[in-house]
């Protein structure tokens, strides 16, 4: 997998450790400690590339404002994404997370949907926190913009997952407006508009690195279901860390778990009635019988027909698109980095 450039690398290396000691400082060591505080800590411990809070920064940076007054901000968007992880993967019955065990492997269900339910509180408990540094006015905008995005993000996730029961198969359209609800407001409008806030910039830039930040999660998360299908065994059992790609999951997952991603919906569209029937065959058996053979067989088939192919070059326009909104702000070193982590994200080698 490839590293992020050396200059990116020194701005996490340098912002990351506060944001981290931020998140943490929200996690206290406490009872009911074995069932609740200890779990609620595994996700962040486990590492991550730390993107969201990054572009919270950057976003803030690059429209003048002070990373320090972003801080706590960009760490609540760390804990909205442990708190999305945790619950995705029970809705998914995912097998690993950053190279090991999902939690409720760990812990069964119960406790850990009460684990995630905790975390999602927290992220309001640190925003509302920024009250003395940011004053009542940007604290309830940075507020209300995390509960819209919410919203946007459990709408899309009702989609995702709502295909699957319904053994529904969308097409391409309705595909991407999934995506840019799940993915396109948490992990990019979101935490770049958030930053935007943060540095009181208009309205107009507010928008302009929101379609930004949304550009390049829709690229990037297409770039991670390419991943999906094109990881090894050995980026499975490794953690993604701050500055390096490393993958985290199981190959082949998202074909476990019936997913309705852009390669298996141009697979489906490119197949004879009877390799479609053959595909969906494999996507809706349960994950727990679904074949190591099986997934092979989905993945070859997206290769010969020029799925894996044609998703890569969807997510390089998105990410050519979102450069080209990057490239109407001013110029500043924070918009470089930008640049930077854009590039890392969409052009990952897979």
């Amino acid at each position: 997998m490839a590293d992020v450039s050396p200059r990116l690398r020194a701005f996490l290396e340098a912002h990351i450790p506060p944001i981290e000691k931020e998140l943490f400082s929200f996690l206290p060591v406490q009872e009911p400690e074995e069932y609740l505080y200890g779990p609620m800590r595994v996700y962040p411990e486990r590492g991550g590339k730390r993107s969201r809070p990054a572009l919270v920064l950057l976003s803030c940076g690059a429209l003048g404002g002070d990373l320090k007054r972003a801080m706590r901000t960009a760490a609540a968007f760390e804990m909205f994404q442990s708190f999305a992880l945790l619950h995705d993967d029970i809705e998914d019955d995912s097998e690993m997370r950053r190279g090991e065990p999902c939690m409720h492997r760990l812990q069964g269900v119960p406790l850990s949907i009460n684990v995630g339910d905790a975390l999602y509180a927290k992220v309001f408990e640190m925003l509302a926190a920024n009250g003395p540094l940011l004053g009542c006015e940007v604290t309830l905008t940075l507020i209300g913009e995390m509960l819209r995005g919410s919203r946007e993000t459990f709408e899309g996730q009702a989609y995702d997952i709502g295909w699957i029961r319904s053994r529904t198969v969308p097409d391409e359209t309705k595909f991407m407006t999934m995506l840019r609800k799940k993915t396109g407001w948490y992990t990019g409008r979101g935490p770049c508009t958030a930053g935007a806030i943060i540095a009181r910039a208009p309205e107009e830039q507010q928008r302009a690195i929101g379609d930004f930040g949304e550009a390049m999660a829709i690229a990037f998360q297409i770039r991670d279901d390419l991943l999906n299908l094109m990881s090894t065994e050995d980026d499975a059992a490794q953690a993604p860390g701050l500055a390096a790609g490393a993958y985290g999951k199981e190959r082949g997952g998202d074909i476990a778990e019936g997913k309705r991603t852009l390669i298996v919906i141009d697979l489906l569209r490119k197949c004879s009635g009877e390799e479609r029937r053959r595909v969906l065959e494999i996507l809706h058996t349960e994950r727990e019988e679904t074949t190591p053979e099986q997934i092979e067989t989905v993945i070859g088939m997206a290769t010969e027909r020029g799925s894996i192919a044609y998703a890569s070059e969807v997510a390089d326009r998105r990410g050519k698109e979102a450069l080209e909104l990057l490239e109407e702000l001013p110029a500043t070193e924070e918009r470089d980095l930008l640049r930077e982590m854009l590039e890392f994200f969409v052009r990952r080698a897979y």
